[in-house]
């Protein structure tokens, strides 16, 4: 060692703080140090009044308020203000980390991410938001937090010009675009567009569960979960809600309860402005903006966005229901299904619609109800843009665009989308019909159906045309109606561009074209297009006319025939013709009248070409050549 670099070790060691143990070179170095322990800081910035211990910090510090950024990052072109600011950022490219936490050494890229994570530790929150009193570990925190109350929204999509208060939502927004997922899962190589999605796939794979409740041999990753969930074998409820007296088992349950009493949903997602009251809960719900499903089920490797789906899931393939309602002993696979079912037995409907007045038993059911009045359905399919009111509606729906059918019947194999048409399938091979009328004993295979037909009973008709006054048992029959009003026939034929009031009529048109004839009859083997004349031909071989007209007792097999039957007893004919104002008692024999006018025949004879303008004649003719 020369005696040049035996000084220079020397100096070093000549000013050493008595507070902290730290060495100085030079003299000044050491006084402006000792500043920061005695808090004396006598150099005040003339923009915000901020106080430092050098000229050196202060110096530094009005960069921020002059907009000079001159130190800029050589691999993402990002400009910083300060050298040392850069130097700390360079680390996240080069992923160094030389600082580490005293506490559970955990590394630090630089001084203020260690200094911000110590008050994780600590607990300290030292940045208080002005408005609400807030306080925050971290200042970028409270800074976004602010945007909140002046709802201003400064990132802004350059695709969709959607604009966020925080640059990591509008990260997340932009991912949406480019279908980009980052994130890759080093086990499978799944790919996430969010890290935190990644993060809750990572535990499909941490199969590990080292500690295990001797009472009812559940595993938990960690021993303070274990602790926790003691807690519920033993009925302790430690944390009292001092409002309402309610008991839980952790502290953090009791804090998510006590926001349910202000009301307040500090979490809000920026994309939908739906607000939620606990953090984890917000990031689950970011994941159905961006499709992500990072839990597989580990029979069937169907993905799901949340654990409590998954476990919902999982139930489906063990048939296990342990819910059970004590009244009617019906079993639940979920305690929420369980707790909504006990509302049927109480009868109690406490959420009131403030428009119409209806009353729901469920909070749930009236926030789907108000969509009825707004005519707002928020759940769009991204293959068809089809919107629905409810997400449940939408997920049936993307079924017919998947193909897929998960539920098939044990008796004859056949596949369906949805369980609940699996269910009501069912009752064909029992021929077992549940829901029953108590005025007139008749049964039904749906609940709805039952509903409706309360309604012929109650003759009630809740549902009025404001043009006309006419009243209807039913939304969807209102809906019909008003169509004849205005002639509107939004849907229309692709191939010969025939026009009609409903998408259904417009299916059975579409049968005619293609002469596909799906629903056959068990007895005779008569195909049909439609399932409605299939039931009605199945009548015939039964000989059932369960429609009686209540002017003279005559029966008949079919509801049409009966509504037919009643215009002889009122003589009533209101479909008139437009060129001789001729009137018919039905519509279909106008349409078979105005053929006389314009000469139109559409019915052919096969055998020698001659023309008719009514089926019936068609028929009659044929019998000339047999």
């Amino acid at each position: 060692m020369s005696e040049t670099e035996h000084l220079i070790e020397r100096k070093e060691e000549l000013f050493t703080c008595d507070l902290c143990n730290k060495t100085f070179s030079k003299k000044k170095n050491f006084r402006a140090h000792l500043k920061i322990h005695t808090n004396v800081r006598n150099h005040f910035c003339d923009v915000c009044d901020k106080a430092f211990t050098n000229k050196k910090n202060l110096k530094a510090h009005l960069l921020i308020h002059s907009d000079v950024k001159s130190h800029v990052c050589d691999v993402c072109n990002k400009r910083f203000a300060r050298k040392s600011v850069l130097i700390e950022h360079l680390r996240n490219h080069t992923g160094e980390k030389p600082f580490f936490c005293n506490v559970c050494n955990k590394p630090c890229g630089g001084k203020s991410e260690l200094k911000n994570h110590l008050r994780s530790h600590t607990k300290e929150k030292p940045f208080s938001c002005d408005i609400c009193n807030k306080r925050f570990s971290v200042k970028s925190n409270l800074k976004p937090h602010l945007l909140t109350h002046t709802k201003e929204k400064p990132f802004v999509c350059e695709t969709c010009s959607k604009g966020f208060g925080q640059p990591s939502n509008l990260r997340t927004h932009l991912l949406t675009h480019s279908k980009e997922k980052p994130h890759i899962c080093e086990k499978c190589g799944k790919g996430f567009s969010q890290k935190s999605a990644l993060k809750y796939h990572l535990l499909t794979h941490k199969k590990e569960k080292q500690f295990t409740c001797e009472t009812c041999n559940k595993s938990f990753l960690d021993n303070l979960d274990l602790k926790q969930h003691l807690l519920v074998h033993r009925g302790e409820k430690p944390f009292i809600c001092e409002i309402c007296g309610k008991g839980f088992t952790t502290k953090g349950i009791l804090k998510t309860h006590s926001l349910t009493h202000m009301g307040e949903k500090p979490f809000v997602c920026e994309i939908c402005n739906k607000g939620f009251t606990q953090k984890g809960n917000l990031q689950l719900h970011l994941l159905t903006h961006t499709k992500e499903k990072p839990r597989d089920c580990d029979i069937c490797r169907k993905t799901f966005s949340t654990r409590i789906e998954r476990k919902t899931h999982l139930l489906t393939h063990k048939g296990e229901k342990p819910h059970i309602c004590d009244t009617c002993n019906k079993a639940f696979a979920q305690k929420f299904q369980l707790m909504s079912h006990l509302l049927t037995h109480t009868g109690e409907k406490s959420h009131v619609c403030d428009i119409c007045s209806r009353a729901f038993a469920r909070k749930s059911e009236l926030k789907v109800h108000l969509l009825t009045h707004t005519g707002e359905k928020p759940h769009v399919c991204d293959i068809c843009n089809k919107a629905f009111v409810q997400r449940g509606s939408l997920m049936r729906h993307l079924l017919i665009h998947t193909g897929e059918k998960n539920h098939v019947c044990d008796i004859c194999s056949r596949a369906f989308t949805q369980k609940f048409e699996l269910k009501l399938h069912m009752f064909t091979h029992t021929g077992e019909k549940p829901h029953v009328c108590d005025i007139c004993s008749k049964t039904f295979l749906q609940k709805i159906d039952l509903t409706r037909h309360l309604l012929t009973h109650t003759r009630e008709k809740p549902f009025s045309c404001e043009i006309c006054n006419k009243g209807f048992s039913q939304r969807g029959k209102l809906k019909l109606h008003l169509y004849t009003h205005t002639e509107e026939k939004p849907f229309v034929c692709e191939i010969c561009n025939k026009g009609f009031s409903e998408k259904r009529i417009l299916k059975k048109h579409l049968l005619t074209h293609t002469g596909e004839k799906p629903h056959v009859c068990e007895i005779c083997n008569r195909r049909f297009s439609e399932m409605g004349s299939l039931n009605n031909h199945v009548c015939t071989h039964f000989k059932e006319k369960p429609h009686v007209c209540d002017i003279c007792s005559k029966a008949f097999t079919l509801k049409n025939e009966l509504k037919r039957h009643f215009l002889s007893h009122s003589g009533e004919k209101p479909h008139v013709c437009d060129i001789c104002n001729k009137s018919f008692a039905l519509k279909s024999n106008l349409t078979q009248h105005m053929l006389t006018h314009t000469g139109h025949k559409p019915y052919a004879c096969d055998i020698c070409s001659k023309k008719f303008s009514r089926n019936h004649a068609l028929n009659k003719h044929l019998l000339t050549h047999t």
